[in-house]
């Protein structure tokens, strides 16, 4: 394959305005999963859950591949499945060492399944590959409808235990002397994400729900220390990433994920420079300002 055609397959726009018109709901699909990701994603970091996303993604996953090799909805077979990890991790991994070795059998454990349901199956190829890669033109109203909605509900959720949440992430042994159930609100939030894994992966793929879930919330977390901006900025880079991905995708053939990772990671990139310079400017002001002092 020469450079032209490589090119042509990543960026062609041709007939582009009338693409558009057929990627309405995945774009809307898309806003809505990068305001749940953002949202979440400020947890899961302050959580330090970012392997547990994963985890939770091969089980997903392979709750997913069942669905589709017995002909039943996929969504319900990955929300099923991250469910169920999600429960696992909630209730047995207390402790992070314990969290990180469960998660460390779950994740071969769900990723092997899900290959042996994929491999089982004897329909399009397709289907097998959107599974793990995300697909933009799959998403119908019904699904859009039912997306937004569980997407609210979880929304809805995440703020009703915000407060308490945050005081338990940040500092969960003062916030259980205090009288907050640590564990019931770690349980809770488990099961939150769990959805929200099921939810993203329709979109972005079981393999790289990360750049979904993660990335947004640490880059953002690099340029600011301020808890409501972190919030407000992980929105806006989950939206931009999962948005421009289907908008950059629509003009390629190849997948989804692709575009939405490499933006998302490019987004970490430019945060990380900006948080670098900010730092060691903070610092050179400091010496001149120490430097300033007279000696006594």
């Amino acid at each position: 394959m020469d450079l032209d055609t490589l090119l042509n397959s990543i960026f062609n726009f041709e007939n582009y305005g009338e693409l558009l018109v057929l990627v309405q709901n995945s774009l809307w699909a898309g806003a809505v999963l990068g305001l749940l990701g953002g949202l979440m994603g400020t947890f899961v970091m302050k959580r330090d859950l970012a392997f547990a996303v994963h985890g939770i993604s091969e089980l997903s996953f392979a709750g997913a591949a069942f669905a589709l090799l017995i002909g039943a909805d996929i969504v319900l077979g990955s929300l099923v499945g991250s469910v169920l990890a999600a429960l696992l991790l909630g209730l047995m991994g207390v402790r992070a060492r314990d969290k990180n070795s469960i998660i460390g059998v779950i994740m071969p454990f769900g990723l092997g399944l899900g290959i042996l349901f994929l491999s089982l199956y004897e329909g399009r190829a397709a289907n097998k590959f959107g599974l793990l890669t995300g697909q933009i033109v799959s998403v119908g109203t019904v699904q859009l409808q039912v997306l937004a909605v569980a997407a609210v509900v979880v929304m809805l959720a995440l703020v009703a235990i915000w407060r308490p949440l945050t005081f338990a992430s940040v500092d969960p042994d003062v916030a259980s002397a205090r009288g907050v159930p640590v564990r019931t609100l770690a349980i809770a939030f488990m099961l939150l994400l769990g959805v929200s894994v099921a939810l993203s992966i329709q979109i972005v793929g079981a393999l790289l729900v990360l750049a979904l879930l993660i990335t947004p919330a640490a880059a953002a977390m690099r340029v600011t220390s301020s808890p409501r901006l972190v919030v407000v900025l992980s929105v806006v880079f989950a939206m931009t990433a999962t948005v421009g991905g289907i908008l950059l995708a629509l003009g390629g053939r190849i997948p989804i994920s692709p575009y939405v990772t490499t933006l998302s990671f490019l987004i970490y990139v430019v945060c990380r420079i900006v948080g670098s310079l900010r730092t060691r400017q903070g610092r050179n002001g400091r010496v001149l300002r120490s430097a300033a002092v007279p000696a006594a």
